[in-house]
């Protein structure tokens, strides 16, 4: 009975021991994980998440605290990201601070037309932060905006959100 007690003793040390080592293994891939997740901080209020497009994808940048939504001609569709980049306007809304949606639009082609796509723009805007948890009373929709001046058309096809002070 003794060599039986033993092998059934060396059986629990085996399981046990596979367990740890198993539990370790675990342990180390999850904090490789953790630390390679960690290595692509959020970008900071004030860095670039993206730079404006000409006629291409949407793409969104945050400057000075300034969330900019650039949009391709004729679309309405937000860059990827466009939640992250929201995060501290997301935050300050939740808060209790109030966020202004401002549409843009440049000069060329029917004027209505362009102030409807930059209202529709403005609305996925508002849709993206009531989607993130931001209530609609603490928004203000502006009116559509027409670019003057020498601006390219991909900087007048954007939609900013800013914190009021």
């Amino acid at each position: 009975m003794s060599s039986q007690d033993n092998d059934q003793d060396m059986r629990v040390v085996g399981v046990v021991l596979v367990s740890v080592i198993l539990l370790a293994v675990g342990l180390a891939v999850g904090m490789g994980i953790s630390k390679s997740r960690g290595a692509k901080p959020a970008a900071p209020a004030a860095a670039v998440v993206a730079a404006p497009v000409a006629d291409g994808e949407p793409s969104v940048v945050v400057e000075a605290g300034v969330v900019k939504f650039y949009f391709a001609s004729g679309k309405a569709d937000l860059a990827a990201g466009a939640v992250q980049a929201l995060g501290e306007a997301i935050a300050a809304a939740q808060a209790g601070k109030m966020l202004t949606i401002s549409g843009f639009h440049d000069a060329s082609g029917d004027p209505a037309m362009n102030a409807e796509l930059a209202k529709q723009r403005a609305l996925a805007v508002r849709d993206a932060l009531m989607g993130a948890g931001v209530a609609e009373a603490g928004m203000e929709l502006k009116k559509p905006e027409q670019m003057v001046g020498d601006g390219s058309a991909a900087e007048a096809r954007r939609v900013e959100v800013v914190i009021a002070q």
